[in-house]
């Protein structure tokens, strides 16, 4: 099979948001966090998308917390790591200060200020919303540095505009090497439907990497689709914390087994770090 053929895997393994009342499975501590990256390299996962917590489960921007989790990580498997820059009234000084000083591979770049909300049909009600910040001077500002120490940007993109506006920054030379997570499902961005992915997959600019993220528990049907469309995709507990409907996971390893499956049952194969090394263009460490 072609190199080009493959799929990229990623396990995005704790988020920010959910904690353990909600899925007792979530990792909370560095150790915890490189215990399931190295489950999900073992499942077949060529890369996982980190976002920092305390101990006690709430979200840390702290470098040296960071930095535990990438040596754990490091310790136990060579999965190509992607750390979060997103975040909710943190300063972008914060926001970028572990990407400046630990250099991974990947970083995540969101492409626009949007509503983030979660809405209840049962209650009628949001269980959350909030105004998710950034501007283009901001995106230019993360930017800046990715570029200067050479780590790949993943830009986030949560709706068509924020696709569209990968572009000014192309001309502008400030995007070269890079690559495009669309995101789907989130109250305020894309709905999650095959459709939609179907049209903004096509306008993501030929020769670039592309993964689909869905929220909730159309993460498999956007994972199917993105699979039928040549794109790679991304699972985890951060994203979705069910196998089926009613079956939680027990942590990020399953998600990633079914996910392989999924793969290989339309013929295609999961990547190797080697080969999405490869594919999505990044440094050896």
């Amino acid at each position: 099979m072609a190199i080009e053929d493959k799929v990229v895997i990623t396990a995005a393994l704790t988020g920010v948001a959910a904690n353990r009342n909600q899925c007792k499975w979530i990792p909370y501590t560095p150790q915890e966090i490189a215990e399931e990256a190295l489950a999900c390299y073992n499942a077949g996962a060529s890369a996982v998308h980190i976002h920092a917590r305390e101990n006690d489960g709430s979200p840390s921007w702290r470098v040296e917390v960071f930095r535990e989790i990438m040596d754990e990580v490091r310790k136990r498997c060579p999965i190509i790591i992607n750390f979060s820059t997103g975040a909710v009234l943190v300063e972008r000084d914060d926001r970028i200060a572990h990407i400046r000083e630990l250099k991974p591979e990947i970083a995540a770049l969101n492409m626009g200020t949007m509503n983030y909300a979660k809405y209840s049909p049962k209650r009628k009600s949001f269980v959350f919303s909030v105004v998710f910040h950034n501007p283009f001077e901001d995106i230019i500002f993360f930017l800046d540095t990715m570029n200067q120490l050479g780590i790949k940007p993943e830009c986030e993109c949560f709706d068509l505009g924020h696709l569209e506006s990968i572009f000014p920054l192309i001309d502008m030379g400030l995007l070269k090497n890079f690559q495009v997570s669309l995101i789907m499902g989130v109250v305020g961005g894309m709905a999650a439907t095959a459709r939609n992915l179907a049209h903004v997959a096509s306008l993501v600019p030929a020769g670039i990497a592309w993964e689909v993220i869905g929220i909730s528990q159309e993460q498999w049907l956007l994972v199917a689709t993105a699979l039928a469309l040549g794109g790679n995709i991304r699972v985890g507990l951060e994203d979705n914390f069910y196998l089926s409907p009613g079956e939680m996971s027990q942590g990020n390893g399953p998600l990633v087994e079914k996910a392989v499956r999924m793969t290989r049952d339309i013929g295609r194969e999961p990547a190797t770090v080697a080969e999405a090394r490869a594919i999505l263009k990044v440094r050896e460490i």
